[in-house]
């Protein structure tokens, strides 16, 4: 038996549980993976509190880095002791060891090592679509780029920067205004003290921006389209302070012809061609140092509740990762 941290109903962190589980033999197209570093991202916060609905008892968690310990019949490419990486699910990573199916992971490369790798295996493969995919950053534009020192902020505005263009972050307070300016932001706006839509017009001349991505949400929403360019795209994916309220689509005509979009990491990599890529192409930018990551916190897998408490309470910087 090994253990797990597992929610038998919804609510706060208080329902976590660490838990003994049992962990088959891998299936036909399976791997046993043995954990050894496990992301924490703002998406398990939404499946605990029943924002996101799934069937329950579950275990949460949705990237992680390990070892194979068992393959899996029809499974080619990995063998035990191979260092393997995820970051799209299916959920179930908080967990000391897990069955996966093989088309879910990827070989970590040499220079990443296993703490890197489960940091980044979401977070940056969220960063690569938005960046790369979903509205791709040319050198010399200005984009705006939310939560800036948050665990996807940090990754996607160095990566921005590396692409040649002028990043404007927001963040809430001085320590994480410092954390952005030092983490590829050209401008770093304090939205808890600053109209982030004068600051942006202003810096802008006028002209505001062809790309708002905003991991914030409810409170961000609105005040983005006013920063947008006209035809500039809004690119929500994700509900840090609640999710977006419905809008009408003539306030995009009404604001300058705006495009709106809200994607996910799924659709983008769900040809396991796009997965490889979209792996390689972030180690790439990770190993030769263009993004450089900090893990900020650690905390073991047992007190994942409490991981959960600092996450939601904006006390974490950078990325976080649990400890089996």
């Amino acid at each position: 038996m090994v253990h797990a941290i597992r929610i038998h109903e919804t609510g706060g962190p208080d329902i976590l549980r660490w838990e003994a589980v049992e962990v088959p033999a891998p299936a036909e197209g399976e791997l046993r993976i043995r954990h050894t570093a496990i992301g924490l991202n703002y998406i398990d916060t939404y499946i605990r509190d029943g924002l996101y609905k799934t069937q329950l008892p579950l275990v949460l968690g949705q990237e992680a880095a390990g070892e194979v310990l068992a393959v899996g019949p029809g499974v080619t490419g990995f063998k035990p002791g191979d260092r393997v990486a995820y970051g799209n699910g299916p959920t179930g990573s908080y967990a000391e060891e897990r069955v996966i199916p093989a088309e879910k992971v990827v070989k970590i490369p040499d220079g990443v090592n296993d703490r890197t790798a489960a940091a980044i295996m979401l977070k940056g493969l969220t960063s690569w679509y938005l960046l790369r995919r979903t509205f791709p950053v040319q050198p010399g534009q200005t984009i705006l780029f939310h939560a800036a020192a948050g665990g996807v902020g940090q990754i996607a505005c160095q990566w921005a920067k590396h692409l040649g263009a002028t990043v404007i972050g927001t963040a809430g307070g001085p320590e994480k205004v410092a954390l952005a300016r030092a983490n590829g932001c050209d401008h770093v706006i304090d939205y808890s003290s600053e109209d982030f839509v004068a600051r942006v017009r202003a810096i802008t001349g006028g002209k505001g921006v062809p790309v708002v991505y905003d991991g914030v949400g409810k409170t961000t929403f609105e005040g983005s389209l006013d920063c947008l360019s006209p035809r500039g795209m809004m690119v929500t994916f994700g509900n840090a302070s609640g999710p977006v309220a419905p809008i009408s689509p003539l306030v995009l005509s009404q604001k300058g012809s705006l495009y709106l979009t809200r994607p996910t990491l799924a659709t983008y990599i769900a040809a396991r061609s796009e997965y490889e890529a979209a792996a390689a192409e972030l180690f790439d930018v990770v190993a030769k140092g263009a993004v450089k990551i900090s893990i900020n916190q650690t905390y073991p897998l047992r007190e994942t509740a409490q991981a959960h408490r600092d996450l939601e309470a904006r006390k974490t910087t950078g990325s976080t990762v649990l400890l089996p």
